[in-house]
């Protein structure tokens, strides 16, 4: 009896620690991700999955929200092609109340709310991120609440 009690003991230890490591890796992996994307790096195309699901959700002067979806491909050339003026204007995003939740084993789900440089609001953002069999961790899903109002003519 007791050496079934130590088993299961050690099997909740150590899936823990593997729950608390995953936790850990995805915060590391969205201050790096943040820290890329502030300094205008090409490598941030590469942290998305290529099916990921990305959804603006566009904040309307009324309050009302509508949600843009787009798929991995026409989301990245579009980020490449906003580098260049986001560089020019020096533009940021600053990330605030973060936290990391476990879905499951190697996929956890990182909440937190944007300020966009320069402005006194802030947005809901969220991202899912899944570890590849290879070690690495990718975005499989984000959602990025934004005011600007162009994104409508994508809504379906």
């Amino acid at each position: 009896m007791k050496k079934i009690f130590l088993s299961i003991i050690m099997v909740l230890f150590v899936s823990l620690t593997a729950m608390a490591d995953d936790k850990s890796d995805a915060l590391k992996f969205f201050n790096n991700y943040v820290n890329d994307a502030n300094n205008y790096k090409d490598s941030v195309t590469a942290l998305y999955a290529p099916n990921a699901k990305i959804i603006r959700q566009v904040v309307k002067p009324d309050g009302g929200l509508v949600d843009v979806y787009t798929d991995s491909a026409t989301y990245t050339k579009q980020m490449k092609i906003a580098q260049a003026g986001a560089r020019l204007r020096q533009y940021k995003n600053y990330y605030s109340n973060v936290t990391v939740t476990q879905l499951a084993k190697g996929k956890c789900k990182i909440s937190s709310l944007r300020q966009p440089a320069g402005e006194t609001y802030k947005l809901k953002t969220y991202m899912v991120i899944q570890k590849q069999p290879n070690g690495k961790w990718i975005i499989v899903e984000e959602l990025m609440q934004t005011k600007q109002q162009i994104f409508l003519r994508y809504a379906k």
